[in-house]
């Protein structure tokens, strides 16, 4: 089996330098927190130079000019008309099983009956050493399913505002008529049927500045330097963040995702994805909508069937344990009383 041989292969290039590759990744991940002015990588038809870096500031001319690795223009042509939702879901190089096993479960384009649904895996560059080998990896595995979106820059947290607006670049380019977008992590359990039904309605008419997930208000950065949400005076001065929607998961009309990606341009980029979002909602005048109470959980959840059907996303939940509950899932929502 294809997966099989990509996951052994993988896992051989990883063991066999794991500390030489611990120690360069995190040299390229202290350099991306340092360093938010330098150049994008350039990219060439006939070479690609394995100089990942880190992008700069977000200016027009950046976004409107790059072009991606890996890219699936076409992915949205259907002669039925325009997805109703376009799934862009957030992984890092080297989840070949990850993505392998959201392409079996939450993933899968025709598990919700009735509406068109489009999914792209979105990554950046792998670490740099092994990258030409893990690089061939994505494109054979591209080469199979069709579905990978890659950008030219280092795959790290501290790039996943950029990861998240080329993403939306991509979605202005080649699918700008999609009524709803979700960005999603790789590591959340989803219940896309809810979220079509009970969320976005497909049988009602499309909610033009509508986002909507597990909404923050009045949270305060954090300013100790020794936490993953670390957020330095210097780079956001306000004691409050606006209001924004959880990182893990949260979806949009695709017009609202235009005027972010429009208004991005001139708001100081910061690396906390969600909250600069949040930033470009609140420079827009719009506030997130409530979702239905307690559906977009940020924290993990013990599996319980009836309680998952009545679910968006569950946050923290592996791909191995996806793979155990999922078929309880779908075979056990004729058991669950209504209501």
């Amino acid at each position: 089996m294809k997966l099989m041989k990509w996951e052994l292969m993988l896992g051989a290039l990883l063991s066999t330098a794991f500390g030489g590759l611990l120690l360069l990744f995190l040299s390229q991940l202290l350099a991306s927190w340092t360093d938010l002015s330098s150049p994008f990588t350039r990219t060439s038809s006939k070479k690609f130079e394995w100089q990942a870096q880190t992008p700069p500031a977000l200016v027009p001319r950046v976004l409107q000019s790059y072009s991606f690795l890996l890219n699936h223009p076409d992915k949205c042509e259907d002669p039925r008309g325009p997805p109703f939702l376009l799934m862009l879901v957030m992984t890092r190089p080297q989840e070949v099983g990850v993505r392998q096993v959201i392409r079996q479960t939450w993933g899968n384009e025709t598990l919700v009956s009735g509406v068109i649904i489009r999914r792209l895996f979105v990554l950046g560059l792998p670490p740099p050493l092994f990258a030409q080998e893990l690089q061939d990896l994505l494109e054979e595995e591209d080469r199979e399913h069709g579905d990978l979106l890659q950008v030219g820059f280092l795959d790290t947290y501290h790039n996943l505002t950029f990861k998240v607006l080329t993403a939306l670049e991509w979605m202005a380019q080649s699918c700008p008529t999609a009524q709803y977008v979700l960005k999603v992590d790789s590591d959340v359990f989803l219940n896309p049927n809810y979220l079509v039904q009970q969320v976005l309605w497909p049988n009602g008419p499309t909610q033009l500045d509508f986002i909507t997930g597990h909404i923050y208000r009045g949270a305060n950065p954090v300013r100790k330097q020794n936490q993953k949400w670390y957020m330095s005076p210097e780079l956001y001065s306000h004691n409050q963040y606006p209001d924004y929607c959880g990182g893990p998961g949260y979806v949009m009309s695709g017009s609202l995702a235009l005027r972010i990606l429009a208004v991005a341009k001139s708001i100081k980029p910061i690396h906390l994805e969600d909250v600069f979002v949040g930033l470009c909602l609140q420079q827009l005048g719009v506030k997130p909508t409530p979702s239905p109470p307690n559906t977009f959980l940020m924290f993990w959840r013990k599996y319980d069937h009836c309680t998952f059907h009545r679910l968006v996303l569950v946050h923290h939940f592996q791909h191995q344990e996806l793979l155990q509950i999922w078929p309880d899932f779908i075979l056990s929502h004729s058991a669950c009383p209504t209501g």
